[in-house]
């Protein structure tokens, strides 16, 4: 997945105090002078490519088919979500994440209704970063990855993981499998453009402890620990 997923929950991390976790991020990033530079190039590789797309794809589609394919592509994360709550040992977590991917393909026509969500059954976000994380895992350092971006040591080898749980890897039409990504990725570009807003002073420091402290979040369930 395109390095923008990595800012989904920058919403969520907007409303958290990331001031006093900043002195923490820093120490979590030995190698800044590496990954600005990367940084850098990732932000304009979004600036001139996957945001004009984005945006043009907002502009020419109806919101409810943008809605309805966004759906979708969660409905497909919801089986990396089920491996890593496996991993995990979260038998409830599973049995929801069960219940949502039957719920959503059967009768929400391939998940383009989230029908689990109107029942009850709350979307969980797990990966595998997350599960080596539930086993004892430390992050490592934050380090900036060309394309993929914000990531650490622990989780950029996950990511890599998480694609058996996809189903572009057994897609055998190439043609199909590049298309079915590509859409995959301007999906998630489109779903942050109302969060850039939320961005202040340096960016790439605001991305990095706002990736950091979501990370935390994530991994101890809702529960971020500050110096208040």
């Amino acid at each position: 997945m395109c390095w923008i997923e990595r800012l989904a929950q920058l919403s969520l991390c907007a409303s958290v105090a990331l001031v006093p976790f900043a002195a923490q991020a820093a120490d979590e990033d030995p190698w800044e002078s590496v990954n600005r530079p990367i940084f850098k190039f990732n932000d304009v590789l979004d600036t001139y490519a996957l945001k004009p797309l984005a945006q043009g794809y907002q502009t020419v589609t109806p919101q409810f088919l943008v809605d309805g394919i966004h759906n979708m592509f969660l409905n497909i994360g919801d089986v990396k979500n089920l491996a890593n709550d496996v991993l995990q040992l979260k038998p409830q977590a599973a049995g929801v994440d069960t219940s949502r991917i039957f719920f959503n393909t059967i009768f929400g026509v391939a998940g383009f209704f989230d029908v689990g969500t109107k029942m009850g059954l709350q979307r969980n976000d797990e990966d595998f970063g997350q599960t080596l994380a539930h086993w004892g895992v430390g992050s490592g350092p934050y380090v900036v990855i060309p394309f993929f971006g914000p990531s650490t040591l622990r989780d950029a080898p996950s990511k890599y993981i998480d694609t058996y749980t996809q189903p572009y890897r057994y897609m055998n039409d190439i043609p199909a499998r590049n298309i079915a990504f590509g859409a995959d990725i301007i999906d998630t570009r489109t779903s942050l453009l109302s969060s850039e807003k939320l961005i202040t002073g340096d960016k790439y420091i605001f991305i990095r402890n706002a990736y950091l402290q979501n990370r935390e979040f994530k991994i101890k369930g809702g529960k971020v620990e500050d110096d208040f």
